[in-house]
C-alpha cells in the first residue's frame, strides 16, 4: 500500500505562498533568500527524497509550474523527477504538461484512496496547497515533511486551512539542513 507524503517548504508561520517570488505576492521570494550552504543541503535533502519516491501526486497548477521548469533541466535530481510517474488531480485538465503524467478526474478522495491501494511506496505531494487541504481533511496523509525557512511573513496562503476537527501529529524526525533550515517530519496520530 502506498503512503501519501506531503513535502513542503514553509515559513516559520506556515506560509507556502509564492516561495520563488514569481507569482507577484508582495512577500514572496523567501525561498531564494537563503545562503549557498543551505541551498546545497536542501537540494541534497530533496534529491534523497526523490530517489526514495514511487510517484508524485500534484494539483493542476503545480503540474503546470513544475512542467515549465523541470524538463529542460539535467542532472540526477532532474532525471529522477522527470522520469517518475505523476498523478495530477484535476477536474479541468485534459493534457498534463509534465512527462509520465496521468490525470485523476474523479472524486479526489476516492481517486487518491484507490491510488494508495494500487501503489507501493511513497507518493509525494509538492506544493498543491488545495490538494493538501483536501488530503488532510479526509485523513489521507501518512506523513508531513516540512522544511522550515527562517522567516516570518505575517501574511499569505498557509499550508494548513480550516479542518473539521483537530489533526494530532507525532514528531518522527528533526534535523538542521545547512545552517539555517529546519527539517521536521510528522505522522498523524490515528484514533487519538
Amino acid at each position: 500500500m502506498g503512503k501519501i507524503i506531503i513535502s513542503e517548504n514553509v515559513s516559520l508561520d506556515g506560509v507556502v505562498q509564492d516561495p520563488t517570488g514569481e507569482e507577484g505576492f508582495e512577500r514572496g521570494g523567501w525561498f531564494g533568500q537563503i545562503g549557498d550552504k543551505d541551498r546545497e543541503a536542501w537540494a541534497k535533502l530533496k534529491l534523497d527524497e526523490a530517489l526514495g519516491t514511487e510517484a508524485l501526486l500534484l494539483g493542476r497548477r503545480s503540474d503546470a509550474f513544475f512542467a515549465a521548469r523541470w524538463p529542460s533541466r539535467s542532472g540526477q535530481w532532474a532525471d529522477r523527477l522527470n522520469s517518475l510517474p505523476k498523478y495530477v488531480v484535476s477536474s479541468t485538465l485534459q493534457e498534463p504538461k509534465w512527462s509520465n503524467s496521468t490525470v485523476l478526474t474523479g472524486d479526489v478522495v476516492n481517486e487518491v484512496s484507490k491510488l494508495k491501494q494500487e501503489l507501493d511506496g511513497d507518493l509525494v505531494v509538492y506544493a498543491s496547497t488545495q490538494l493538501v487541504h483536501t488530503l488532510m481533511e479526509h485523513d489521507l496523509v501518512d506523513e508531513l515533511r516540512l522544511t522550515m525557512y527562517p522567516v516570518v511573513l505575517g501574511a499569505g496562503e498557509r499550508l494548513f486551512g480550516e479542518t473539521s476537527d483537530k489533526k494530532p501529529m507525532r514528531l518522527i524526525n528533526t534535523r538542521t539542513v545547512g545552517d539555517g533550515l529546519a527539517f521536521l517530519a510528522y505522522r498523524p496520530v490515528r484514533d487519538a
